[in-house]
């Protein structure tokens, strides 16, 4: 499958614009963190893609979110390891790869990115830095839904808490238009 292909699978499937904007931020912290860990960016980003390709669909059965879109992909071709990782950000597979690891960790982090922006004076990506992240990081009641245990788990990738909130911090600022920040 191809970006193009997947981006065009995900719109027709995703039609919440915030769920579609939340998936190009997994992507490009995935296509980020890959080099570092011997990944793929093409590979990596297109599992970040489309890791919540079934969210809408799944919405009435969480317990089904990652299974759905496993079938979907693979009905598609693709790559076992892409698809072990969807089901495995879900909790419906084991986390073993370092993809795994990497959209397990990320998924919870973009939404605290951008809980960070929205509350930032200038309300932009460009304005935060890793410290701004890491102080709201601190904060639990501050964008409760971001899973911090979840988060922490880049710890598994051989990264501080501080490197990985800066690299996809990062990666966010490069798309900041594709995500309205």
């Amino acid at each position: 499958m191809t970006r193009e292909e997947a981006w065009t699978l995900v719109r027709a499937e995703v039609k919440n614009r915030n769920l579609q904007k939340h998936m190009l931020a997994t992507e490009a912290c995935l296509r980020a963190l890959a080099p570092g860990r011997g990944g793929d960016p093409e590979r990596w980003g297109l599992a970040g893609l489309v890791h919540d390709l079934d969210y809408e669909q799944t919405a009435q059965d969480p317990a089904r979110h990652g299974l759905v879109a496993g079938e979907m992909l693979s009905g598609r071709g693709v790559d076992g390891e892409i698809v072990n990782a969807v089901k495995a950000h879900a909790d419906n597979a084991p986390v073993e790869s370092d993809l795994d690891k990497a959209l397990y960790a990320v998924d919870p982090l973009t939404g605290l990115i951008v809980a960070s922006a929205l509350m930032h004076p200038d309300r932009k990506l460009a304005g935060l830095d890793t410290e701004f992240v890491m102080r709201r990081y601190a904060e639990r009641r501050f964008a409760a839904g971001a899973n911090r245990e979840q988060i922490a788990t880049c710890s598994r990738l051989g990264l501080t808490l501080e490197d990985f909130v800066g690299t996809c911090l990062e990666a966010m600022k490069g798309i900041a238009a594709d995500l309205g920040l």
